[in-house]
Order: C-alpha cells, then sequence, then structure tokens
C-alpha cells in the first residue's frame, strides 16, 4: 500500500457556512502549503465526509466519496495524516498526503502536452520524406 497519493478535492463550487468563498481560497494556495484534513461525522448528508482547510483556516472543499470513508476512519483512529497542497483543478483541487505521518512530497511535475503540430513535426521524418497526414480536430 502506497505511503503517499494525490486526492481530489470537490464541492469548491459551493460557499462556506460563514459565507466565504472557495474558488476565492484555491488559487491563493500554492504547491507546498500545508492543508488540514477534518472528519465530519454529523454532516447530514455524508457522516464519513471529511472536510479539507487551508493553512489560513478556509474550508476549500471535502475529500472526495470514493477516499473519504478510508482517510476519515484513518484520522479517526489517531493515525498521523498529514497533507499538503499539490494543485487547482477546475472544478476544486489535488492534494497530497502521507498516511504515515511523515511530510508528503510533491511529485514531479507533469510532462508538457505537445500541440498538433510540434506532435506532427515530431512525428515527420525528413529523411524519408515521410509526412503525417493532418487530422483535424473533431469539433
Amino acid at each position: 500500500m502506497p505511503k503517499e497519493l494525490s486526492l481530489a478535492i470537490v464541492g469548491a463550487l459551493y460557499p462556506n457556512k460563514d459565507g466565504s468563498n472557495r474558488q476565492f481560497e484555491i488559487p491563493m494556495l500554492n504547491p507546498g502549503d500545508v492543508i488540514s484534513l477534518l472528519p465530519e461525522p454529523a454532516n447530514r448528508l455524508d457522516s464519513s465526509a471529511v472536510a479539507v482547510f487551508s493553512f489560513r483556516g478556509f474550508q476549500i472543499g471535502y475529500l472526495s466519496a470514493e477516499r473519504c470513508g478510508w482517510i476519515g476512519a484513518k484520522i479517526q483512529q489517531s493515525q498521523d495524516v498529514r497533507a499538503i497542497f499539490q494543485a487547482p483543478t477546475n472544478d476544486g483541487a489535488i492534494i497530497r498526503v502521507h498516511l504515515d505521518g511523515g511530510t508528503p512530497t510533491l511529485p514531479p511535475p507533469p510532462e508538457p502536452v505537445l500541440s498538433a503540430d510540434a506532435l506532427n513535426a515530431q512525428q515527420a521524418d525528413f529523411a524519408s520524406g515521410f509526412w503525417p497526414d493532418y487530422l483535424p480536430p473533431d469539433d
């Protein structure tokens, strides 16, 4: 079982109870900022919900339903689960979690995505005269 993993944060499109905006807080976080995880057993929609808070104390969302029960159980069993901010997404964020009390480490940045033109140029074989056919977008 991995000791570190990246987890999706959901619910960023909803406002907090105190009126603060989750979508405002997420872009202000930097990769590596400390994140707090707080189980919410009294949550009326999901008793296994785990709220996610920035180091400034603002809620930025919840762990996804697929992972909240497992991570929440570890926290309630007093296991030392530590988290850091990894990256924003279109509808939430990604955090990095260490399950054994160690300091989470950020994974290496993803490889840059090549544009269609750059990909075609990379596939072209100048010596043989082969040029791949242009594939138009599906829209």
